[in-house]
């Protein structure tokens, strides 16, 4: 049996579905790191974590930022069920460039009571935002 040439990837979220289409590959941040799932890919069912989705088609690539989920990856098929999903093109910069301030503001406070891990995972989800936002190249004139 040939292997798969491209791959079906679906992203959903439970307000939206953000992508569905044949791929090249894609990238996405499981619990445990980063995972490339190429076509042909051995069955796997993984938690996602927080982090940058990205997928290829031809020359072309995608990114969204990722918080928590589940992947299904199957030789043909790859299906991304994610908490919060957002398409580069999406993220607000400004409101990810504060809440990476605000939470770097948290961590250096000192404060006792702080909720040390909920800060860092909040960090961390700032800068992935950030991150995602960087591979979004809008379209000359349109002002953004």
């Amino acid at each position: 049996m040939a292997l798969p040439e491209k791959i079906h990837l679906v992203i959903v979220t439970p307000e939206k579905q953000l992508f569905n289409g044949l791929v090249d590959q894609v990238t996405v941040p499981s619990s445990q790191g980063y995972l490339g799932i190429l076509p042909g890919h051995a069955p796997l069912l993984t938690e996602l974590g927080i982090g940058n989705i990205s997928y290829r088609i031809g020359d072309e690539s995608e990114f969204l930022f990722c918080s928590w989920g589940f992947a299904e990856v199957l030789p043909d098929r790859v299906v991304l069920l994610a908490q919060v999903a957002e398409a580069a093109s999406e993220i607000d910069r400004n409101r990810a460039e504060q809440a990476k301030s605000r939470a770097e503001r948290r961590l250096a406070s000192k404060n006792p009571d702080l909720d040390f891990t909920r800060v860092q995972l909040a960090l961390l989800r700032a800068l992935s935002r950030l991150e995602a936002a960087k591979h979004f190249h809008p379209p000359k004139g349109s002002g953004r």
